[in-house]
């Protein structure tokens, strides 16, 4: 049992590298609490592997994997747009902002993860190890590998996080989910497209928009609509 807790914990940590859950991760740790954070991504990942390993390779193959990215592609770009609309104000980014719960955060990184890792590597690999090795142990290893992945690029984000404000990261972070949609559609559009020429073509995307939200910056800045401007009316006496 120990030997394959540590096999999987080695194979999926390794697996999970440089992986777009790590940049998930990153994105997500900027933008939310990091225990908000890592308990999605944890609770995302116990539940993919448990069916992974429950089921195995069989479960796997009959995944809809295709139909799988179109959504998770679809809700990146949404979480994208919402982000850079709701940091990307003229006054309103100024203002003091009440604070907000941890459900609807740790919801948008449970669903995120799960649609995320549906269908990938890991997955498959998972529920390869499943076939010769205790389901139990694969489980656990799987869980623990990839959640000690992310958490290092919860770190990262933490940092990173310290040193810019908060609009800054709202809008970085919109810009890199509209980046990971693009990249999951590209990828379930066109399944012969290299890693490569889909991360290329995926740069688009946030740079077009970030071209976008710097054009209407200098526009809001050149034209601002003050109240200011409009003499005050002053009361008729009777």
């Amino acid at each position: 049992m120990i030997a394959t807790i540590l096999l999987s914990v080695g194979i999926v940590f390794l697996a999970e590298l440089g992986d777009k859950s790590q940049l998930m991760a990153l994105t997500f740790a900027l933008r939310y609490r990091w225990w908000v954070v890592l308990g999605g991504i944890a609770t995302a990942s116990a539940a993919v592997h448990l069916v992974s390993v429950g089921v195995g390779y069989f479960l796997g193959a009959a995944l809809p994997t295709r139909a799988i990215a179109l959504v998770a592609a679809i809700t990146f770009l949404a979480v994208g747009l919402w982000t850079l609309r709701e940091h990307f104000g003229d006054d309103e980014a100024a203002e003091p902002k009440p604070p907000r719960s941890t459900t609807a955060p740790f919801l948008v990184v449970l669903s995120a993860f799960l649609l995320a890792e549906l269908g990938d590597r890991t997955m498959f690999a998972t529920a390869a190890l499943a076939t010769d090795n205790s389901w139990v142990g694969v489980w656990i290893g799987s869980t623990v590998g990839m959640v000690a992945a992310d958490a290092l690029a919860i770190a990262v984000g933490i940092l990173v996080g310290k040193h810019l404000p908060e609009h800054v990261i709202g809008i970085c972070s919109g810009l890199l989910f509209l980046y990971f949609g693009t990249a999951s559609l590209l990828a379930a559009a066109i399944p012969g497209i290299s890693v490569l020429t889909g991360g290329a073509l995926a740069i688009l995307a946030p740079a077009a928009a970030g071209i976008a939200l710097l054009i209407r910056s200098r526009l809001v800045r050149s034209n601002p609509a003050r109240i200011d401007d409009h003499p005050p009316v002053e009361p008729v006496d009777r």
